[in-house]
């Protein structure tokens, strides 16, 4: 599941000094969402979502309940007189977790409504006593990514043509045609800088998790560029369930890493009709 949420947790509530990124192990993507990831250009541009669609996940990490993540379709927005599409994602830490680190996350993230860029991203993070308000702008004549944190602005970076960020990149994901022993490639920025993440799909695989019994595509992204828990870790690894019907909605994200093993799984569906 770039990095979409580069907070920290408490790996023991005894030891603050220990800590971890919170989402980035249990949602690397999510799905995808937190890594720089994937995608190659498509064919057809058949949206598999709309707004309205909302999936919902359990979160694990090292088998404890660590909280849940929702990903919402949000209505359509206007940026400068641009119509974009508008992901949302919240995470929040189980009621358990809640007593020793707390985290209440948000993350925005607006493409074209043809599904060929970005044209913001917004991370606001509360976990613990740690908290950010991140805004990446996108200067498409200029092709660049500007990251600014309450104020504070770095300076922009260059970006590659069809570059989206670490959210609207997983959507832009479920339009491609998978297809076993594909590798799927495309830039992703989260401001500071910008990469052309890969992923495999190396096959298909029945799953059941709580929302119901699917067959999917089976798809591992490459994580050697990665830093943050995956950083220096010759075992870290990240797979991706993704439903084979035209949807394309992930089913599943497990991995490892330095600091254990994470696991999101899909609760619930629910579409609002048009």
């Amino acid at each position: 599941m770039p990095r979409v949420l580069s907070t920290q947790l408490r790996s023991n509530p005894l030891t603050p000094r220990k800590r971890a990124p919170f989402a980035r192990i249990l949602l690397p993507l999510v799905l995808a969402l937190q890594t720089p990831s994937l995608s190659a250009e498509p064919e057809e541009r058949i949206l598999p979502f709309h707004p309205g669609e909302t999936l919902t996940y359990d979160l694990r990490w090292n088998f404890i309940h660590a909280g849940s993540a929702v990903l919402n379709v949000a209505p359509t927005a206007e940026l400068n007189g641009i119509p974009a599409h508008r992901f949302v994602m919240t995470v929040r830490s189980s009621p358990f977790l809640d007593v020793f680190y707390k985290v209440r996350d948000r993350v925005e993230g607006y493409a074209d409504l043809q599904m060929t860029r970005s044209l913001l991203y917004k991370n606001e993070q509360r976990e613990g006593d740690y908290s950010r308000d991140v805004i990446v702008t996108f200067d498409w004549e200029k092709e660049t990514a500007q990251f600014e944190n309450r104020g504070e602005r770095r300076n922009p970076i260059f970006v590659h043509p069809g570059t989206f960020d670490p959210l609207s990149i997983s959507y832009y994901l479920r339009m491609q045609d998978l297809v076993t022993g594909r590798e799927l490639r495309a830039p992703v920025t989260d401001g500071k800088r910008c990469v052309i993440g890969r992923v495999r799909v190396v096959g298909r695989e029945e799953v059941k998790v709580p929302a119901g019994r699917f067959d999917t595509f089976l798809l591992e992204p490459v994580v050697g560029h990665l830093g943050g828990v995956f950083k220096r870790s010759q075992t870290s690894s990240v797979q991706i369930w993704i439903a084979s019907d035209p949807q394309h909605i992930p089913v599943k994200v497990s991995g490892k890493a330095k600091l254990g093993s994470f696991s999101a799984v899909l609760v619930s569906v629910q579409f609002i009709s048009k």
